[in-house]
C-alpha cells in the first residue's frame, strides 16, 4: 500500500489530497476501536494514533453521532478520573456476504462487529446456465433480509467470494475450473441490479484473508496465511497487515505447488512428484473409488456436490477405523504440510490459519501431522515459531469474508486515498 507522497508503480511521486485527511484519520480511530477486544478510551486512542486529543475527541463525537460507536461505561486507570470506553455499535452497519462455491452457496448477514446475524446455504445447482444460478442467489438474498431484524438503511452492500479467476474491475467470473459454462459471467452487475445495493466481487481465498483480518483475530498477527480447503485448495496472504491481492487480484492459486508426502530430513530430499491439488476432495474421492473404498456410492466426480458427499463418507470411514481410508487422508495431510512449508518459507509469516468445508472434516487428523513438519523444517525456526491453527469462523469463513470486503472497503484506513487522482 502506498504512503502519502511515495512513488506509485508508474514512477513519479504524487501529492497528498489534504481534503481527505479528515476521513483517513476517522478511519484510523475507528480501526483502533475495532481491533480492541475491550474498547478504547479517548486517552488510549490519542496515544495509539498519534493524533491530538482535540482531533480524537472531534472524531469520536462524529462516530457517536453516526451511530458507528457507543460509549460502554467507564474504566478506572488507577489514577485520575475513570475513562469513558468506546466500542463498535453492532447495529451501526451491516453487510451481506455470499460465497459461491461449486458445491454449496452460503449467505451471511454480518453486523458491524462481524457477528453473523442470519445465515443460509444450499447446494450449488448442477447447471451450466449461470443466469438461473444468479436468479436463485438473488432470491436467497431477499429471503435472508426478510428474516433479519435490522434497519435495512444500515446495510452497506453485498460482497461476493467466488472461485478464481475473477476480474474485480469489471465484476466478472472468468471460467472457474469447477464451474463449467461460467465464461465472463457479470456476477457483480447482476446482483447490483437485483438487490439495489453496492456489490463487491473478490476471489474466495482473498475474502478468507480479509475475514481473518477483520473478525478472525489470529491473535492479531500482522503476517499470516489463510489456507482455504474446499472444493479446491488455495491461500490468502496478509503481509504487514495488508492483504496481498496481486496485480489482477487473483493471488493465492497454489494448487500446483510441488509437494511431497515423505519426511524431508536435513537436506530436504523429499520426493516431489505431485502437486498439492492431489489432496483436494475430488482427487481423494477418486483415489478412494479406485481403491474400492466407496464402490457402492454411485458418486459422480463431475459434480462438486456429489464429491462433497463422497468425501464426507471417506472421512467417516477413516474416523471409524478404516486403515485404508485413514492412510489416504494422512497422506493428504502430509501433502498439505509440504505445501504450507513452502509458503511459510517463502513469505516468512508466523501464523497459518486453515479453514473451509474440507478442513472442517479433517482438522483433528491434519493438525497433529502439519504442525510438527512445519515446526521442524521451517527455515526461520531458530528465529520464530509458526503457529498452525484452524479458523475460529467455521465453515462460513469465505462468506463472512465476502461481507467483510464491504466493511473493509468502507472503513479501513487506506493511505492511497490521500493521494491526488491522476
Amino acid at each position: 500500500m502506498d504512503s502519502p507522497g511515495s512513488p506509485d508503480r508508474n514512477g513519479p511521486s504524487r501529492g497528498t489530497n489534504l481534503p481527505r485527511v479528515a476521513d483517513f484519520n476517522e478511519a484510523v480511530v475507528l480501526n483502533s476501536i475495532r481491533r480492541s477486544e475491550s474498547g478504547r478510551s479517548r486517552v488510549e486512542l490519542t496515544a495509539e494514533t498519534g493524533l491530538s486529543a482535540q482531533t480524537v475527541s472531534n472524531i469520536c463525537r462524529r462516530l457517536l453521532d453516526q451511530g458507528l460507536v457507543v460509549e460502554t461505561g467507564k474504566q478506572s486507570s488507577g489514577f485520575g478520573k475513570p475513562r469513558t470506553m468506546l466500542e463498535l455499535n453492532p447495529s451501526g452497519s451491516y453487510a451481506i456476504g455470499v460465497h459461491l462455491d461449486p458445491a454449496v452457496i452460503t449467505y451471511v448477514l454480518l453486523d458491524f462487529t462481524g457477528r453473523v446475524v442470519v445465515d443460509a446455504s444450499h447446494p450449488t445447482p448442477a447447471v451450466r446456465d449461470p443466469d438461473s444460478v444468479l436468479a436463485l442467489v438473488s432470491e436467497h438474498i431477499d429471503a435472508l433480509l426478510s428474516n433479519a431484524p435490522i434497519d435495512r438503511d444500515r446495510i452497506l452492500g453485498v460482497g461476493i467470494a467466488s472461485p478464481g479467476p475473477v476480474d474485480v474491475v469489471r465484476g466478472l467470473v472468468l471460467d472457474p475450473p469447477h464451474l463449467p459454462g461460467w465464461h465472463r459471467v457479470p456476477l457483480r452487475d447482476h446482483l447490483r441490479a437485483a438487490t439495489g445495493l453496492p456489490v463487491l466481487l473478490d476471489k474466495d481465498v482473498i475474502a478468507g484473508a480479509v475475514a481473518e483480518q477483520w473478525v478472525g483475530g489470529v491473535a492479531r498477527s500482522s503476517n499470516f496465511v489463510v489456507v482455504y480447503m474446499g472444493t479446491g485448495v488455495g491461500a490468502g496472504f496478509v503481509i504487514d497487515d495488508v492483504v496481498v491481492r496481486g496485480i489482477s487480484s487473483n493471488a493465492g492459486d497454489i494448487g500446483l505447488l510441488p509437494v511431497s508426502s515423505e519426511e524431508f530430513g536435513d537436506r530436504f530430499v523429499g520426493d516431489f512428484r505431485a502437486f498439492w491439488e492431489v489432496g483436494s476432495p475430488e482427487r481423494l474421492v477418486a483415489g478412494a473409488l479406485d481403491a474400492g473404498l466407496l464402490a457402492g456410492g454411485g458418486f459422480d466426480l463431475a459434480s462438486p456436490a456429489s464429491v462433497d458427499l463422497a468425501f464426507a463418507e471417506l472421512c467417516a470411514l477413516a474416523d471409524g477405523g478404516d486403515d485404508r481410508a485413514a492412510a489416504l487422508l494422512d497422506q493428504a495431510g502430509r501433502y498439505t504440510a509440504s505445501a504450507i512449508l513452502s509458503v511459510t518459507n517463502m513469505l516468512d509469516v508466523d501464523t497459518v490459519v486453515l479453514g473451509g468445508a474440507m478442513w472442517e472434516r479433517v482438522a483433528e487428523r491434519f493438525l497433529p501431522i502439519i504442525q510438527p513438519i512445519v515446526s521442524k523444517e521451517s527455515i526461520a525456526r531458530q528465529l520464530h515459531e509458526i503457529r498452525i491453527v484452524g479458523t475460529a469462523l467455521g465453515g462460513d469463513v469465505a462468506a463472512i469474508g465476502a461481507a467483510c470486503l464491504v466493511l473493509d472497503n468502507k472503513f479501513s484506513p487506506r493511505p492511497s486515498t490521500l493521494l491526488l487522482s491522476n
